[in-house]
């Protein structure tokens, strides 16, 4: 579907604790396996609630790779589409759910610099630091190929050097999420599968080659049944060696019910598709899951669905140990609807339990 770079398009069809120092456990499985500006003390949006302060176990600590020993992350893209400075965003969606984000989604593209300073000051924030998951479109104009033979190595050098001044702090970073819709299978389309894994791979690398050791990388998959059974769908992969955590957007549309057939689509026409989750079991044992964006639509003919669909989340979280970020796309008009989550009173009030739930809020967010 299609979905944001903060105040443009991307084209895509589609806590409050200052934490213990955090363990720099190296490795992937420690924990797998079991631009705006703004003032965020501007007045609450309206409907909000107060604040409830989060309870952290100083015994839960993050990795170097950013994976929670408890639970998993609590993170959301706040009010996108709306028009409102990231930091403005972001408050106005915490007060409504009436309590705090581990992880920020901001979208980035092209020769834009990031983290700008508004986001620096979300992650910095002494009262309720939060990790930063930036979505970047390299560039628009090159296609994967091009890329990947060092079209736009200067821009990139350009980051790292603003990243390596700028922003130590460990941060997720995709690249070109969502990839597979962009595919053009045309011998010489610059943008097939390999492709994009030989772009990925060289946009990581020459990150790391100017010094980012600090870039959480993930790769981002739409994740659903239709693409995911294409025979190339495999050779997007970049590799281990640059890919930290795996990541899927899933949408609650007409065909999803509850978090199991969200994070588990399947199709019958593609019967192949084991639904995501199972596949990265099966594909990536030992790396940690993301769902890095997912949002429930309006239904007008079943005003409860939101409800309902929150209250399952709840229920059925805790069955997939290896999904450690869970990351909502709250905007009142995002492409195929509504995904506010607090639309009606009940989803507002089954949203704001589930933003509190105590497996979001085990593990403390590293401090700067």
């Amino acid at each position: 579907m299609t979905l944001p770079f903060r105040g443009k398009s991307h084209g895509k069809s589609h806590t409050a604790l200052t934490c213990v120092v955090v363990a720099m456990v190296a490795g992937l499985s420690a924990c797998s396996g079991a631009e705006g500006t703004g003032n965020a003390s501007g007045p609450p949006a309206s409907g909000s609630r107060p604040m409830q302060p989060a309870v952290r176990s100083p015994a839960c600590t993050a990795t170097a790779k950013l994976i929670p020993s408890c639970g998993a992350w609590w993170g959301i893209a706040p009010e996108v589409f709306t028009g409102a400075p990231v930091e403005q965003a972001l408050a106005g969606a915490e007060a409504r759910m009436g309590s705090g984000a581990d992880v920020v989604h901001v979208y980035h593209r092209g020769g834009e610099l990031f983290p700008t300073r508004a986001e620096t000051r979300l992650a910095r924030d002494p009262a309720r630091p939060r990790l930063l998951m930036v979505n970047w479109k390299p560039s628009l104009e090159h296609t994967w190929a091009e890329i990947a033979r060092g079209r736009i190595d200067r821009r990139i050098d350009r980051l790292a050097a603003h990243l390596r001044r700028h922003f130590p702090e460990r941060f997720f970073l995709t690249v070109h999420h969502e990839p597979e819709d962009d595919v053009r299978t045309a011998p010489g389309s610059g943008m097939q599968a390999a492709d994009y894994a030989a772009m990925y791979r060289h946009v990581v690398q020459r990150l790391r080659a100017g010094g980012v050791r600090n870039a959480v990388m993930v790769m981002t998959y739409m994740g659903v049944p239709n693409w995911s059974s294409e025979r190339w769908f495999e050779e997007l992969y970049p590799g281990d060696d640059v890919v930290d955590w795996v990541a899927m957007d899933p949408y609650a549309d007409d065909r999803v019910r509850d978090f199991d057939g969200l994070v588990n689509k399947t199709r019958a026409e593609f019967p192949q598709w084991p639904g995501f989750y199972r596949w990265t079991q099966a594909r990536f044992p030992g790396k940690p899951v993301m769902v890095a964006e997912w949002g429930v639509f309006e239904r007008p003919h079943d005003r409860s669905f939101k409800r309902r669909f929150y209250e399952s989340v709840s229920r059925q979280v805790q069955r997939y140990p290896q999904i450690k970020a869970l990351l909502y796309f709250d905007s009142p008009h995002a492409p195929r609807g509504d995904t506010t989550f607090d639309s009606d009173p009940g989803a507002d009030r089954s949203f704001g339990e589930l933003a509190r739930d105590p497996y979001f809020r085990a593990t403390p967010v590293p401090s700067p």
